[in-house]
């Protein structure tokens, strides 16, 4: 495992700005940052200028994901591997660190169609991080902001991505079956979080790349205040709280105004070496995490 990763930001485009803030900031708990050089609005869950990234376009989706390097000589490693497992390495201009609030950036294009922005040197924000909604706060510290689940068309080349190009290792992985429909997902770690990135794969086309992205709150109940917010807000709800089997978070997933989901969780399990627990589940959740249906959201 390189403890030298972790992951920085994820870039969103989605059709309605003005929608996706507040599902953002008075649901999740999470905090306005400044605007990114292109105009972009941010979101913060520490005390980073930005980890959300927010512009405006057809996409509704990830377009961009960065993963920042723990030094400038660690960022150079990054960059020289993924260079010589082959993978197409387009180095950054200075308006595009500057757009991303980084010391330094090069784009690499993936298997699965959202580029990742090797990066280092991640600034600060301008005033101290505080969340009302989210008392003390989310766990972010040397594991990056929280993780991303995408939609892989080849996941045997995207998995060899992943390790070879990113130096990514392999947590644990599913296989299971969705209502006659097979699915497996790959979960993979770069730092004690169980998986900063999931790759999934689904025998059909699927609209999005990104399924979900996930933020870790250090305490339980925000994952039911959170919950809460989300019901009496009338945001659907895709899963109800639950634990997952392979990485024991609490947990709950509720569907952005773009149509891809935000997990909010809580206490998940973190890698220690030497890691032994690369194995096959054939179960999502020990428990919970149904799809919810009431009187309420239709």
């Amino acid at each position: 495992m390189t403890t030298e990763l972790e992951i920085a930001y994820v870039g969103l485009e989605v059709a309605d700005v003005a929608a996706f803030g507040p599902f953002l900031g008075d649901i999740m708990g999470l905090v306005p940052g400044e605007p990114a050089g292109d105009g972009s609005a941010t979101w913060r869950n520490d005390d980073r200028a930005h980890r959300i990234i927010v512009r405006e376009g057809p996409a509704n989706d990830a377009v961009f994901v960065g993963m920042e390097a723990a030094s400038a000589a660690a960022f150079d490693r990054a960059v020289a591997r993924a260079e010589g497992a082959g993978a197409r390495v387009t180095d950054g201009t200075s308006a595009d660190a500057a757009a991303r609030r980084v010391a330094a950036l090069a784009r690499v294009d993936t298997p699965w169609g959202v580029p990742v922005e090797l990066v280092h040197g991640l600034a600060a924000g301008a005033v101290p991080f505080d969340a009302p909604l989210v008392p003390g706060g989310f766990l972010t510290k040397g594991v990056g902001f929280g993780h991303v689940a995408l939609v892989a068309g080849d996941l045997d080349a995207a998995d060899a991505f992943a390790r070879d190009a990113l130096g990514m290792v392999q947590s644990d992985w599913i296989e299971t079956d969705l209502g006659g429909i097979p699915l497996t997902v790959r979960f993979y770690h770069c730092n004690p979080r169980h998986h900063t990135l999931a790759l999934a794969h689904l025998p059909l086309e699927l609209p999005q790349k990104l399924h979900h992205v996930m933020v870790e709150s250090v305490d339980r109940d925000n994952v039911g205040r959170a919950f809460d917010r989300a019901w009496q807000a009338q945001v659907p709800i895709a899963n109800a709280l639950g634990k997952h089997d392979n990485d024991k978070m609490f947990s709950f997933y509720a569907v952005t105004p773009a149509g891809f989901q935000f997990e909010f969780g809580y206490g998940a399990r973190t890698i220690e070496e030497p890691w032994t627990e690369d194995r096959r589940y054939d179960r999502i959740s020990e428990w919970g995490h149904q799809p919810l249906q009431s009187p309420l959201h239709g």
